[in-house]
C-alpha cells in the first residue's frame, strides 16, 4: 500500500482539521492560562514545563477524547481540563523519553535537556564544565516532568471542582490514568529500551505490537474510555459505549504508533520535526526492522546488524538501511498493518449513534495512518 500524503489525497479532509484545530486552541488557551504558569517557579522551571506547549504539537490524544464526549452526547466543554490533563501527561513521558533515547531534538527546536544544557545561563552558571551543563539540563528535564506529571492529575480533579462531574467518575478515572494506565506507558518503555539490547532475530512481531501498543496505545485507550465516562457521567469504565470508544482508540493508537515508526524513517525531517534514520541509530527494535530482517539475506542481514544501534553510523549507512527497508518490502508491510489496525478500530463505532462526532472519530481514524506529520 503506497501511503499518499495529505495535501495530495482525492478526500476533503479541511473540515477534520478546523475541529481538530478548534480543540487545540482550547486546549492551548487552558493550560498558558496565568493561574497555572505562575505556579511554576524558579524561571527555568517555568520554561521547562510550557516550552513543548508554546512549541506546538499534534494535540491529537485530546482532540479525540473531546470527539468521544460528543459522540455519546455529552458536553464537550465540561471536558476541557480533563483533555488538557492527559495532553499535560503526555508531555511528561515525551520529556523523560527524550532523556531516556538522548534526543536532542523535538518539534523542530532542542528537547528539554538539551535545551536547558544549552542555554547562555547554564554555561555561565557552569563556567565551561560542560558535564555539570549537561547534567543540569537533564536535571532540569527530570523535575519538568516530574511537575508535568502532578499537574495533568490536578487538572484532572477540576472535572468534579470545576465542572460539576460526579466525583465517583473522576477519582476513577483518576486512579486508573496514574496506576493502570502509567504502569502499562512505564512497561512500554522499559520493553523499548531492553529490546534494543536483545537480538533482533529472537523478537516475535506480537512481542513488538505489544510493547508499541503499551508505549502508545494505552494512552490513547484512556482517552476513549473517558471521553465516554464524561459524556456519560458514569463511573462504569465497562459501559459498553465506554469500551467501544476504548477499543476504537486502542486499535488507532497501535495504528499511530505503526505510521510514526514509518515517519520515522521515510518522512521529512522538517514536518516531522526531529531526525528521521534516529530510530535505527538508537537501535529500535520496530516492526518495519523487525520485518525487514526476517526478509533479508545473509549478506543484508550482516549489514543490518552493523548498523543497527549504531549512534556513530555515517549518514550513508543510515541512507542505505533505509533504501534496504524498503527494498525489502518492510515498509509496505508495516503501513498495510496499520491499515488492518485502523478497518478494526472503525468497527467498533457501529452502535454509536449517527451523530457528526461518530463521523468526525471515522475521519481522525484515517488520519493516524495517512498523515505526514
Amino acid at each position: 500500500m503506497k501511503l499518499i500524503p495529505l495535501e495530495r489525497q482525492t478526500k476533503d479532509v479541511s473540515g477534520l482539521f478546523q475541529e481538530i484545530e478548534k480543540r487545540v486552541k482550547v486546549v492551548q488557551d487552558y493550560v498558558m492560562q496565568p493561574e497555572y504558569v505562575s505556579r511554576f517557579e524558579p524561571e527555568d522551571m517555568r520554561e521547562a514545563v510550557t516550552c513543548y506547549f508554546a512549541s506546538g504539537g499534534k494535540r491529537l490524544r485530546p482532540a479525540v477524547m473531546l470527539f468521544c464526549v460528543g459522540a455519546v452526547g455529552g458536553d464537550e466543554s465540561k471536558a476541557i481540563s480533563a483533555a488538557a490533563a492527559v495532553e499535560i501527561f503526555h508531555t511528561w513521558t515525551l520529556v523523560h523519553d527524550d532523556i531516556i533515547d538522548r534526543d536532542t531534538t523535538r518539534r523542530n527546536g532542542p528537547t528539554v535537556h538539551e535545551r536547558f544544557y544549552r542555554k547562555p545561563s547554564t554555561q555561565q552558571l557552569y563556567r565551561g564544565n560542560d558535564a555539570e551543563a549537561r547534567h543540569y539540563g537533564v536535571s532540569v528535564a527530570v523535575l519538568a516532568g516530574d511537575v508535568q506529571h502532578g499537574w495533568g492529575i490536578s487538572l484532572m480533579t477540576e472535572l468534579t471542582t470545576k465542572y460539576g462531574l460526579d466525583a465517583a467518575v473522576t477519582l476513577k478515572l483518576i486512579d486508573t490514568l496514574d496506576t493502570r494506565v502509567l504502569c502499562t506507558l512505564v512497561e512500554g518503555e522499559m520493553l523499548d529500551v531492553q529490546y534494543s539490547q536483545v537480538p533482533i532475530e529472537s523478537l516475535t512481531s506480537e512481542q513488538i505490537l505489544t510493547m508499541l501498543w503499551k508505549k502508545t496505545g494505552a494512552l490513547f485507550e484512556f482517552c476513549g474510555t473517558t471521553g465516554a465516562a464524561i459524556g456519560l457521567n458514569t463511573p462504569d469504565l465497562e459501559h459498553p459505549f465506554a469500551l467501544k470508544l476504548a477499543r476504537f482508540c486502542s486499535a488507532c493508537g497501535t495504528a499511530f504508533q505503526l505510521q510514526d515508526d514509518i515517519l520515522g524513517i521515510v518522512g521529512n525531517q522538517e514536518v516531522l520535526g526531529k531526525p528521521v534514520g534516529s530510530d535505527i541509530r538508537e537501535g529500535k527494535r520496530t516492526a518495519i526492522v523487525r520485518e525487514a530482517y526476517a526478509r533479508a539475506d545473509k549478506e543484508q542481514r550482516k549489514f543490518m546488524l552493523g548498523t543497527l544501534g549504531n549512534a556513530h553510523a555515517e549518514s550513508v549507512r543510515i541512507e542505505q538501511m533505509i533504501q534496504l527497508v524498503r527494498d525489502l518490502g518492510a515498509i509496505e508491510y508495516t503501513a498495510n498493518l496499520a491499515r488492518n489496525y485502523i478497518n478494526e478500530a472503525v468497527e467498533y463505532l457501529d452502535g454509536l449513534p449517527p451523530t457528526s462526532y461518530r463521523d468526525l472519530l471515522a475521519e481522525w481514524a484515517d488520519l493516524m495512518i495517512s498523515r505526514e506529520f
